[in-house]
């Protein structure tokens, strides 16, 4: 699925491919099990997609949005507002670092081996962080602890703090965690590939830490389509606001893009193609999923695919370089 637009025209809205081709992954010929022509979904331009990593510009527009109210300061330590959660609290880890990925924080915590939620929340609340704060090192966990600091300073989950904030005022209506009945399909999910076993997923969210938490995370565990992406999209290329609705005002809007950005990355060619180097910001998701913005043009991509299915491999960003590169062209008239 691809949408792609400039100013408040969507240009590109196409899709093609399955978004439910296999019933399952065979490892011993390593190739997914096909089902009958009749069984099989097509991609539509509304069906949902798991958006994976794509989660986490939501957790950061949330998190903006608290600081644009003075709930939340930027540069405040963690322990502030999360004391129990002792060693961020130790090691004076603070929300920016969060936001760009230098709270030393490893990538991730096997708390889909947790028993039960206490067990899981005891494990984040002790991790401390391996590398030195202000080191760059990309994690989960950072979404994850400002999803708390989140819900601490509010008092109100997650989603609510979604719907409410973001999704409701501008009108996406398809985006939400899950489950999602009519979502395209991930992985059939076991080990050793995976790390968990529970089978060929549509329509509940990949990740497995996502999974463990109830799928509502900072991280991870929203489904959209590309059509609500656009309006996403077109929120914050245009300050904030979108028709009547505003989510944030344009000076936090730049807040969140400037480099290196929060929550978003910036300039990334490996992902973006030639749409990167004048502060083009966006993300990828594990799933397949990828967004730009670039204010230099007042463009947007969307790329929503389920990559995963039927078995997760190596990642390759080629053609979301590729379609980035095409788009700058088309747009700068090369």
């Amino acid at each position: 699925m691809v949408v792609a637009g400039r100013g408040p025209v969507i240009a590109v809205e196409e899709a093609a491919g399955w978004a439910v081709r296999y019933a399952s992954y065979d490892p011993r010929t390593d190739a997914g099990v096909e089902l009958p022509p009749a069984a099989r979904v097509p991609a539509t331009v509304d069906t949902p997609f798991d958006l994976a990593s794509l989660t986490k510009l939501f957790t950061a527009v949330a998190a903006v949005q608290q600081i644009e109210r003075g709930t939340l300061g930027i540069d405040a330590r963690v322990g502030a507002y999360l004391p129990e959660f002792r060693a961020a609290a130790e090691h004076g880890i603070t929300v920016r670092e969060l936001l760009t990925h230098t709270s030393g924080l490893r990538p991730e915590l096997p708390l889909y081996d947790c028993p039960d939620h206490a067990a899981r929340l005891a494990l984040l609340r002790a991790e401390a962080p391996k590398r030195v704060p202000g080191t760059y090192t990309y994690s989960d966990l950072n979404l994850l602890l400002l999803q708390h600091v989140l819900e601490r300073i509010t008092g109100r989950p997650l989603d609510v703090l979604f719907h409410d904030g973001i999704t409701r005022p501008l009108g996406m209506t398809a985006t939400r965690f899950g489950p999602c009945p009519g979502a395209a399909a991930t992985e059939d999910q076991r080990r050793p590939w995976a790390k968990a076993d529970r089978g060929m997923l549509r329509g509940e969210v990949h990740d497995e830490n996502a999974w463990a938490l109830g799928g509502v995370a900072g991280h991870a565990g929203l489904f959209s389509t590309g059509r609500d992406l656009a309006v996403f999209c077109r929120a914050l290329l245009a300050g904030g606001s979108y028709g009547p609705a505003r989510i944030l005002g344009p000076d936090f809007v730049e807040l969140l893009l400037t480099p290196p950005g929060l929550g978003f990355a910036v300039d990334q060619p490996w992902f973006m193609g030639e749409l990167a180097g004048r502060g083009a910001a966006g993300h990828t998701g594990f799933t397949g999923t990828s967004l730009v913005l670039d204010p230099a043009t007042d463009t947007f991509l969307v790329l929503l695919a389920n990559t995963v299915h039927p078995r997760r491999r190596a990642a390759d960003s080629g053609p979301r370089a590729a379609a980035g590169t095409r788009l700058a062209r088309a747009v700068r008239g090369r």
